[in-house]
């Protein structure tokens, strides 16, 4: 059922929590907490202060820091400031945040020490496509030396003192309000405009009637939040909700195992190499997370070995789901209750149209059949910033594209199988990555895997296999190749497996393929 009562506009939001749970912290970090009073106030004074300092309707406001109060504060100020809030991975290169900078046009930058100096340097470079009229540095304002002329300012500074004039509040749902950028993992990032109705509807769709989140619920969130996977759901979720967040800076399985243990956490969200990582990380033993009540995935596909392993250490259901940027995140999720299929990223969200169309014949494939799957819904995004032929290559009438193939069952639960452009063509024979991954990361000996296409004289490409070893054995090819030809059929079975210390991923947890390309043979016998 959907939750039409969490579809309203933010500021509206933020009102009524503070207003029914002032004194109750609504998101917190290692090193401060903002209850849903301060939450209220502090983002309507950013929102002045930003009219103050420059920014006009529709102007881009871009993040540049680890995941802490002040990102998600950034992030909500949108609506507030009736300006579009942009988020670049902290972790990036500067050549990666420079591409942010100048594709999105952003006129102001929130980020922190450890930043600042490279986007002082880009800024004073001229790097960024529109003048930047300000930075805004967090943490304890000190004296900057600092000789250029964007104006600096800090800010503690801005959310302690009353603007000169409130902002008005943007009500309007469907307006432009947050602009992420896709992994490009596939090309060039591309900025993706979301709305405040996009984002919500997944929340009033998936996590409150699905996930069933609500305002007793505790998040821990080690996810970077430039993802729109952790805006949706530990943003908008949270202060859709009135429910409580703890942010940490970075992912580190010491820190999580620590805070479920001691922290009342509820409700954790992640990527599979998360999950996996964190009953590696301890050490055989059950996990200890008294009050943990779910965890849920999305970003990347959950192998079913995973999934049934986690839920034995943890203790809990831990529920996967399809989403990407372009539709808001979620299209897909399985369901704590009822009928469930492991495997699966579940049934499609309340609401939402889903088909999937034969790239061969464009007709509908019919049950167990493949095809690419396409999106239509409230969820679906405006376009891309600035790409008109990108944003038609992917959209018609409605539909969204999305490049990913998939199967439904007769139940009507979607498997996803991999994307149209990593499809591996054999002598004619079809071969998805996904399919021989999951078979190789069931292995008890392989901590993770990636399967990427090498080209052939004779057969045009083969499957190759990357993977990264449990311990310092190194890898078994002979156990490997068996496993995989006792599963798979014989043009499935990968002609070389080579030994990687990581997988390279992005931060939602989707393989880089194309790095992987570059350390493979030049040739494959």
């Amino acid at each position: 059922m959907l939750h039409t009562d969490v579809i309203v506009p933010v500021p509206q939001l933020l009102a009524k929590h503070a207003a029914e749970r002032p004194g109750q912290v609504a998101f917190r970090d290692p090193g401060q907490a903002v209850t849903y009073a301060e939450l209220d106030s502090r983002t309507a004074r950013l929102a002045g202060h930003f009219r103050e300092l420059g920014l006009q309707s529709s102007d881009r406001f871009l993040m540049y820091l680890d995941n802490c109060v002040e990102v998600a504060e950034g992030y909500l100020v949108a609506p507030r400031a009736d300006i579009v809030t942009v988020c670049a991975n902290p972790g990036g290169t500067k050549h990666e945040f420079e591409h942010i900078l100048r594709d999105s046009g952003a006129t102001a930058v929130l980020t922190d020490r450890a930043h600042l100096p490279t986007v002082l340097e880009l800024i004073d470079g001229g790097a960024g496509r529109a003048p930047v009229k300000f930075v805004v540095v967090t943490g304890t304002p000190t004296h900057l030396s600092y000789a250029g002329d964007t104006k600096v300012v800090f800010y503690d500074d801005l959310v302690a003192q009353e603007p000169a004039r409130r902002a008005p509040d943007s009500t309007h749902l469907d307006a432009w309000c947050w602009m992420l950028y896709t992994s490009g993992t596939t090309g060039r990032p591309k900025g993706v405009r979301l709305t405040q109705r996009s984002c919500l509807w997944v929340v009033g769709a998936c996590w409150v009637p699905i996930a069933g989140l609500n305002e007793s619920d505790v998040l821990l969130s080690a996810l970077p939040l430039f993802h729109s996977y952790t805006l949706v759901l530990c943003v908008l979720g949270v202060a859709a909700t009135g429910a409580s967040e703890y942010l940490l800076p970075k992912f580190s399985p010491t820190q999580v195992l620590r805070a479920a243990a001691e922290d009342g956490i509820t409700f954790l969200p992640g990527v599979p190499t998360m999950f996996r990582y964190l009953m590696d990380s301890a050490g055989g033993t059950r996990l200890d997370a008294p009050s943990l009540r779910l965890c849920v995935s999305a970003g990347a596909l959950m192998a079913t070995a995973l999934n049934e392993a986690f839920e034995e250490f943890a203790a809990v259901p831990l529920l996967d789901g399809y989403g990407i940027t372009e539709t808001s995140t979620m299209v897909t999720m399985n369901s704590p209750t009822g009928g469930r299929v492991l495997g699966s990223c579940g049934l499609p969200l309340p609401g939402l149209t889903v088909r999937l169309i034969d790239p061969a014949t464009g007709t509908d494939a019919a049950p167990g059949e493949e095809g690419e799957l396409w999106v239509q819904g409230p969820n679906v995004m405006q376009g891309y910033h600035e790409l008109p032929q990108a944003t038609a290559d992917v959209l018609t009438d409605g539909w969204y594209h999305t490049g990913d193939l998939a199967r439904r069952d007769e139940n009507g639960f979607i498997r996803i199988s991999g994307r149209v452009k990593e499809l591996i063509i054999r002598g004619g024979e079809n071969i998805y990555p996904a399919e021989i991954e999951d078979i190789l990361i069931a292995c008890a000996s392989v901590a993770d895997a990636a399967v990427v296409a090498a080209p052939h004289d004779a057969l045009g490409e083969v499957p190759v296999a990357f993977v990264v070893a449990v311990g310092d054995d190194g890898i078994d090819e002979d156990e490997l190749r068996t496993r995989c030809a006792e599963a798979l059929s014989y043009f499935k079975v990968p002609t070389e497996f080579i030994a990687v210390p990581e997988i390279p991923r992005t931060g939602s947890g989707k393989i880089q393929r194309h790095l992987l390309r570059r350390q493979e043979p030049s040739t494959v016998e």
